[in-house]
């Protein structure tokens, strides 16, 4: 695919628009199929356009993100490792087990956590509920 600037001779509007190659261009332009969305007219060229260099500071960014990215997947995978082994796993019933715990006043040694809906822990905290929701990565190398 590429890109081009083209503007047209007989309004003046510049405008961009793909193409699957330059020698697709080519034909269409010689089909007189190209024209402007304007007005209609197929006096339309191809304009110069300078090319998207990247400079250094958009690969410190780059570098940068992927840091701020790892570290976020680091501090998860903390979290998730102290959730394992301080509370209790319920599976898809987080919320029915929720409830009990909070209706009944079961007395856990553990904390439970599980998966729930948005809808379900919505549910839950309009019900007094203490529920929380927390990105979960699924560890790929077992």
């Amino acid at each position: 695919m590429i890109k081009y600037k083209l503007k047209c001779k007989n309004c003046e509007l510049s405008f961009d628009s793909w193409f699957a190659s330059s020698i697709e261009y080519e034909k269409l332009k010689k089909k007189n199929l190209i024209s402007c969305h304007i007005c209609d007219s197929l006096e339309v060229e191809k304009t110069l356009m300078a090319p998207k260099l990247l400079n250094s500071n958009f690969k410190d960014k780059s570098v940068q993100e992927l840091k701020k990215y790892k570290s976020i997947n680091k501090k998860l995978k903390e979290y998730q490792k102290f959730i394992k082994n301080n509370f209790e796993y319920v599976g898809d019933s987080f919320a029915y087990e929720a409830r009990s715990i909070h209706y009944n006043k079961k007395k856990n040694k553990k904390g439970i956590f599980g998966t729930a809906s948005n809808q379900e822990i919505k549910e839950l905290k309009d019900e007094g509920i203490d529920a929380e929701m927390i990105p979960w990565i699924e560890d790929k190398n077992n």
